[in-house]
């Protein structure tokens, strides 16, 4: 293989590297936080947490300025 292939090969790679960090990284952070959240239910209320539709939106609406600024990183 010559040198231009394998240069562009390895260019190539890292989607691919960072797609799968960022796959396992969110799925340990989403269990983490649902055990959080199941953990202090339990704590608080002995049953299902009660999430009011306020709760809900400033929830997504951070969750949406982390990927905002995580999406940045790569300016």
């Amino acid at each position: 293989m010559s040198e231009q292939n394998q240069l562009l090969t390895a260019s190539e790679g890292w989607q691919t590297r960072i797609l799968l960090v960022g796959t396992v990284l969110g799925a340990l952070i989403g269990a983490g936080t649902a055990y959080l959240l199941i953990r202090t239910a339990d704590e608080k209320h002995a049953g299902p947490p009660k999430i009011s539709t306020g709760d809900a939106v400033k929830t997504v609406i951070g969750v949406v300025g982390l990927m905002r600024g995580i999406a940045s990183l790569g300016d």
